[in-house]
């Protein structure tokens, strides 16, 4: 059976932004599985996350205190419909992110991460491929912020779409 992610990461809530916006929440909603790749900020958004979404795969990330230390890992990794995904907030420096991350993680189909709120989506030399879905609250120096939605299918990630929100 297909499962629709929604990946996101960076919401810095509430530092950068009061909330995440509503079209972020509908697809939240909607989604079979959220994958949320660290910068949270605050627990209450984490709490208000996991109340919202059918199942939720994240990571803590740098700028999170340590009453997530408890709560999230600094790395995940799942199996979503034969697909195998690891999750970490920060991959370093974008020159040699493909040869790092094939080092880090050599048998995973997927992984996301987080931390420049650049939107990122490249394949590895073995055929890893690297996502980064920006931010959707603190959006730098894109036009506007961004998650991506994508569906795991029978070992196949596919319709990978990197989504702006509204300015």
């Amino acid at each position: 059976m297909p499962t629709r992610l929604v990946i996101v990461s960076d919401t810095h809530v509430p530092q950068r932004a009061r909330a995440i916006p509503d079209a972020l929440w509908r697809a939240i909603e909607a989604a079979d599985v959220v994958v949320h790749a660290g910068d949270w900020n605050a627990v209450p958004l984490l709490d208000e996350v996991e109340a919202r979404a059918a199942r939720l795969i994240a990571v803590r990330g740098n700028n999170d205190g340590p009453d997530f230390a408890d709560r999230l890992p600094e790395v995940a990794t799942a199996d979503l419909d034969g697909v195998a995904l690891a999750l970490v907030h920060d991959s370093g420096q974008a020159a040699g992110r493909e040869r790092r991350m094939d080092a880090r993680f050599p048998s995973m189909d997927v992984v996301v991460f987080g931390h420049s709120h650049i939107p990122w989506d490249s394949t590895t030399a073995s055929g890893t491929r690297l996502l980064n879905p920006g931010s959707p609250t603190d959006k730098r120096r894109q036009p506007t912020g961004t998650y991506l939605t994508a569906v795991a299918d029978a070992g196949v990630l596919r319709d990978v779409e990197l989504v702006p929100l509204p300015r």
